[in-house]
């Protein structure tokens, strides 16, 4: 019997980071010239004039989404909060005073945080949670890979 081998090809990173320059470069919709002043800074955010973007992948999308949903559990509203904890809603009013000194035992009542997490997005999408700028997602494909673009300044 043969059995066929599937290779997973891996993209080398100057391959990634040029494909997210194209990737915003057609969500701006910018000339070559305008693509060539797009700049790199802490390895993630691409900055064109005074605009900051995240251009991610599905998989870092939800990744990136997810961790901010988990640090900042304790600013959902508490009906939201009740209908994953079963716990009544005036519970939530009080902890959300204490801010970010309540999310551990807020994050500690939620039965099942994959489920909130899906719920969540579900409900505002990933770029309320990415794109602190606008809250918007934009999709851009780029031989044959999705990225997912979040302005966030």
């Amino acid at each position: 019997m043969n059995q066929v081998e599937q290779v997973e090809i891996k993209k080398d990173d100057d391959l990634i980071k040029n494909e997210r320059v194209k990737a915003l470069k057609n969500h701006l919709e910018l000339n070559d010239e305008e693509t060539n002043q797009i700049t790199l800074e802490n390895g993630k955010y691409f900055h064109f004039g005074d605009k900051e973007y995240l251009v991610l992948t599905e998989d870092e999308a939800e990744e990136k989404a997810t961790d901010y949903i988990k640090e900042s559990v304790w600013a959902f509203n508490s009906s939201f909060l009740s209908s994953h904890t079963g716990i009544d809603e005036d519970v939530f009013k009080l902890l959300s005073e204490k801010c970010e000194d309540s999310n551990d035992a807020i994050l500690s009542m939620i039965k099942n945080f994959d489920h909130f997490v899906s719920d969540a997005i579900s409900s505002d999408g990933r770029g309320h949670f990415i794109a602190s700028y606008d809250h918007d997602e934009h999709i851009e494909e780029i031989n044959n890979t999705e990225y997912f673009i979040y302005r966030t300044n």
